[in-house]
């Protein structure tokens, strides 16, 4: 036997029922000592004796951080990225690099709170939103899920996988439990299942179908928690499809091919649907806002970034708008400066206020309604119109390039 000597860390493993001190002794390999870490590095897992995972966690927060420095230099608040491309680049770079190994381990409290403090960075950036707009709001206006509802759903993806994996090719599903509806009867002996516990020999596994009690006396096998995390897929499904990669099992009856496709796509979008039912459970939003969480951008989310950001801003009731007060200015006049009829709400500005009258009637003729469910929000035509008036008007713009109509008029000069 060989060992790379760069190559080489020592760690020493106990379990839960030794109560001696952990061993501080080095090996000797090839005239050099090795003494035991308490972190060690394999294949991208930064593991520890007890399986704690906040130092990878850590890491992957680190190297998601450097690449956000990176990209976010690509769309600033005024020009740049269209919103619709920066949220292609914050869940197809960002997220998998700051969730990777979310499908088997899970972040702590710590790790947590330092990934959702990131996780709101990238949805600010994405939405060019204030910094005093709600998470809840936030996340939805980026369409981008909160980090718990999105590592409990890569659980629940992986599990999925591992369910329509044929046993015979591969080794977490075959030491599935024996009652687990899978389309092949191939299981592990149950002293393989076993192996994987990892917890001292007085442990009492609980049924894979049972919910772990609070406190938890009982819990569950390794795999039998990867199990458990498929009841809510198994509704009105007899038996999990098999995966097409591998030949079954000998003697094992399948259904056509096309239809075990089609039923694992149905359960990916299953998938997909307890996720957005977990985002509105998790983060709720305030009662003033409701338009509902999608996983797809906006559609307006195509016009500028500056335009773009106007409309997040004021769908969020956080914009310069006088009826949007900010945490640094709560008592200022809602009243429209354009019309000084009534508060200039998100209504108010767009459909309502007399002010933008001749450009609505040019623009927005066939808008009537801002509702979560109006045409606005899916017409292309109608979000390009509404993007031209907003702009024509100036509807929620900074102070600094507001017109001088907002200020009072200057004095009349006396004749010399």
């Amino acid at each position: 036997m060989s060992f790379s000597v760069p190559k080489t860390e020592l760690i020493h493993w106990r379990t839960t029922s030794q109560r001696t001190p952990p061993s501080h002794a080095p090996i000797e390999l090839e005239n050099h000592l090795f003494r035991p870490s308490q972190v060690v590095r394999w294949l991208g897992f930064w593991f520890t004796p007890s399986f704690n995972t906040t130092h990878h966690y850590r890491h992957r927060l680190s190297l998601a951080q450097a690449v956000f420095s990176f990209v976010k230099r690509l769309s600033s608040p005024e020009a740049g990225f269209r919103p619709f491309l920066c949220h292609r680049v914050a869940g197809g770079l960002l997220l998998p690099v700051l969730t990777y190994g979310a499908d088997l381990l899970t972040p702590n409290y710590a790790a947590l709170r330092g990934m959702n403090s990131f996780w709101h960075r990238v949805q600010r950036w994405t939405t060019n939103n204030f910094f005093s707009t709600p998470t809840s709001i936030l996340s939805r206006e980026a369409c981008l899920p909160p980090i718990v509802s999105y590592c409990r759903y890569k659980r629940r993806f992986a599990a999925l996988r591992v369910a329509c994996a044929p046993p015979n090719a591969n080794p977490a599903s075959a030491r599935l439990p024996q009652s687990f509806p899978s389309l092949s009867s191939f299981r592990a002996q149950d002293a393989s299942r076993h192996l994987t516990v990892g917890l001292s020999s007085v442990f009492l596994p609980l049924s894979w179908r049972t919910e772990i009690p609070s406190p938890p006396i009982r819990k569950h096998l390794r795999v039998d928690a990867v199990a458990h995390l498929t009841l809510p897929l198994q509704e009105g499904l007899k038996r999990f499809p098999l995966g097409l990669h591998a030949p079954p099992p000998p003697g094992t009856e399948i259904p056509p091919p096309d239809l075990m496709r089609k039923t694992y796509q149905a359960l990916r979008t299953r998938a997909r649907n307890m996720l957005i039912q977990d985002w509105i459970t998790d983060d709720p939003t305030p009662p003033y806002y409701e338009y509902p969480p999608s996983l797809s951008p906006h559609p307006f989310m195509g016009l500028g970034k500056f335009v773009a950001g106007r409309i997040h801003q004021m769908r969020s009731a956080k914009s310069y708008l006088t009826a949007h007060p900010s945490w640094s200015d709560e008592d200022l006049d809602p009243t429209c400066p354009q019309c000084g009829i009534g508060p200039e709400s998100f209504q108010h500005a767009i459909l309502t206020c007399p002010a933008g009258g001749q450009a609505r009637d040019l623009l927005l003729k066939d808008v009537s309604s801002l509702a979560h469910d109006a045409t606005t929000w899916s017409d292309p035509l109608l979000i390009r119109a509404l993007g031209e008036y907003i702009t024509d008007t100036k509807t929620c713009f900074p102070q600094d390039l507001l017109p001088d109509r907002y200020s009072p008029p200057p004095a009349p000069h006396s004749p010399d």
